[in-house]
């Protein structure tokens, strides 16, 4: 009788530590706050118009909680559409999935060119190529140039799987501006 009146205590509180370590409360709700405070979400994001400022470089950064894409224009841009789902190269219509590593695909709809007035590429990128080295990213694993066709320019962003993501447009440096894209390492 002894020993079940001692295991009965044991579970109980063991049962209160895996409560209190999870942050539940006796209702089931969870008190904790989100990871590092990330809100974002998965939806499609979309805002702005189309630029005439060409893109100039696509570089990438990892972060404490996120890892993140910047696209910067040579000018004035803040139009964009990304979700996740099937990226196609633009003009082509050649699904880039294929080549594209990672869990899930972000699909980047820039609304600005990759070229020049002259119809001269602004950025080194082949349709199809790999923009970055992304070795040791926690949620990045590859960016591919989709091409640029009548004023938009298109990525394809492959991450470890379908994570919370946000898109910030940012003035600068100079006359530059910049779309950026975090992506969260864990919901």
């Amino acid at each position: 009788m002894r020993i079940r009146s001692a295991l009965t205590a044991l579970v109980v509180a063991l049962a209160g530590l895996v409560a209190s370590a999870s942050g539940s409360t006796a209702a089931g709700t969870t008190t904790g706050a989100a990871y590092c405070g990330i809100t974002w979400g998965s939806a499609e994001k979309a805002a702005g118009t189309l630029s005439d400022a060409p893109l100039m470089d696509v570089r990438t950064g990892r972060h404490d909680c996120y890892d993140r894409v910047v696209f910067e224009f040579n000018g004035p841009v803040d139009g964009y559409a990304i979700s996740y789902g099937e990226t196609w190269t633009e003009g082509e219509g050649l699904a880039l999935s294929p080549y594209t590593a990672g869990g899930a695909l972000l699909r980047v709809s820039l609304r600005a060119p990759a070229y020049d007035d002259d119809h001269l590429g602004t950025v080194p990128y082949a349709v199809g190529e790999h923009v970055a080295n992304l070795l040791r990213y926690p949620t990045l694993r590859d960016v591919v140039f989709g091409g640029s066709f009548e004023g938009y320019s298109t990525f394809a962003v492959g991450v470890r799987a379908r994570l919370p993501f946000r898109v910030l447009v940012l003035a600068g440096p100079g006359t530059h501006s910049r779309v950026v894209l975090d992506v969260a390492h864990t919901w």
